[in-house]
């Protein structure tokens, strides 16, 4: 870490302090995307939050570079206990409701064309999308007032089992194999993509199941959080369409649609080929920076508060956003996720970009890396691969993780 930093004294003020905020210019989206049609006549802005996410978005991130500074061991107590940071992420929820709800005007009072109603549906989709990146931070906290947020957010993409799966199946087969949500060296994003939608639905309730059989209730009931989240969109769109009508239902499908294949085009990005070592005992290795990707992009990660600082996420889940730090042995991406999705969309794009660099992260031995079966053959034979068999652990860590098959759960 920044030698300075930690050496900071303890008066140490957040210089992004009030540059958080930015975030919430996200889930106006929709709002933004009106004004410009309004003001210059040109539906083309009914697009807007794709153009903002895809192409504004990336330039910023190269305008500005990126921010490896990381805060004072000394301040960090202070700043996680500070609650202005938890409203910068509260707040999310009341404007990225109120922008569906006016949208769903708009798909069905507005008089929008076939081609601006879908552009608008692109814009919620991206206002939803990042909202999972809302829940996600709001969901690893131990507050019940965060963890309700968490499955109200997500009611909007239907994809309430994330709560679930992610912080007890994710966080525990993370850079596995077994884990649905990390991606392997050689698998496309759209072979991964209903891999993970599926696998992560399956995995969701397979963890509940099993969390509410010890606990000796029913599977089909209230304590079930897969099925309470799901109820959860269901009330959501049933009450939307029953007030502005069955016209708004493909729109409302669509944008759910857009929002969690972006939440997976993250996924597949934030561990591509990287791979924990099963230890001499059997287990996996200890989850360390090293098993996730990094940026420190500056405007990407205010607009995501900070989730591409995802090494020490996964090292420290219930460290707040604003106390994510840089470390170096973790493997850094090329740009922010803006830039990355993009990339991912096009798979020989990608493999020549990032193929590379998950080498030079493994010395170049591809056997160390996360390989896709159906790819292995063609990827040993490429990169000149002497051995198949994928490297363990030589030393145990002095603390011990528990096994992808094993999992943990409330």
């Amino acid at each position: 870490m920044n030698d300075a930093a930690q050496s900071a004294p303890f008066e140490w003020r957040d210089p992004k302090r009030y540059l958080w905020l930015l975030g919430l210019a996200v889930p106006t989206l929709p709002f933004q995307a009106g004004a410009l049609a309004s003001l210059t006549g040109l539906a083309a802005f009914w697009w807007w939050g794709p153009f903002f996410a895809f192409v504004l978005v990336p330039l910023l991130d190269q305008l500005t570079g990126s921010d490896g500074e990381n805060p004072p061991e000394q301040a960090m107590a202070r700043l996680e206990a500070d609650r202005y940071y938890r409203w910068c992420t509260y707040l999310y929820l009341p404007i990225q409701f109120g922008a569906l709800v006016w949208a769903c005007g708009q798909w069905t009072h507005g008089d929008l064309s076939l081609t601006s109603r879908l552009g608008l549906a692109a814009t919620t989709g991206v206002v939803a999308g990042v909202a999972i990146n809302t829940a996600h931070e709001l969901g690893h906290k131990h507050e019940e007032l965060e963890r309700r947020l968490s499955r109200i957010a997500l009611a909007q993409t239907c994809y309430g089992h994330f709560y679930v799966e992610h912080n007890h199946g994710h966080h525990i087969r993370v850079a596995t194999p077994e884990d649905p949500a990390s991606s392997r060296m050689g698998e496309a994003f759209w072979a991964f993509l209903p891999r993970a939608v599926v696998g992560s639905a399956r995995s969701a309730w397979r963890l509940e199941k099993r969390r509410l059989s010890r606990r000796g209730r029913a599977v089909w009931s209230r304590h079930n959080d897969v099925l309470t989240s799901w109820s959860l969109s269901a009330i959501l769109f049933a009450a939307l369409t029953a007030t502005f009508g069955w016209n708004v239902a493909p729109y409302l499908v669509l944008q759910a649609v857009l929002g969690f294949c972006l939440l997976e085009s993250v996924n597949y990005i934030e561990h591509y080929g990287l791979l924990r070592r099963r230890r001499p005992d059997g287990r996996y290795e200890r989850v360390a920076p090293r098993h996730s990707w990094n940026s420190n992009n500056t405007v990407s990660n205010l607009l995501l508060f900070q989730l591409q600082r995802h090494s020490d996420h996964h090292a420290n889940p219930l460290r707040r956003y604003q106390t994510l730090r840089h470390f170096g042995e973790a493997p850094q991406l090329p740009s922010g996720y803006a830039s990355m999705i993009v990339l991912a969309w096009c798979s020989p794009l990608w493999s020549r970009i990032m193929h590379p660099r998950l080498l030079a992260h493994y010395d170049s031995d591809v056997t160390r890396a996360n390989l896709h079966p159906p790819a292995r053959g063609r990827l040993l034979r490429r990169y000149g691969a002497e051995s198949s068999t994928a490297a363990t652990v030589r030393a145990p860590g002095s603390a011990t993780e528990a096994s992808p098959a094993e999992g943990t759960h409330r």
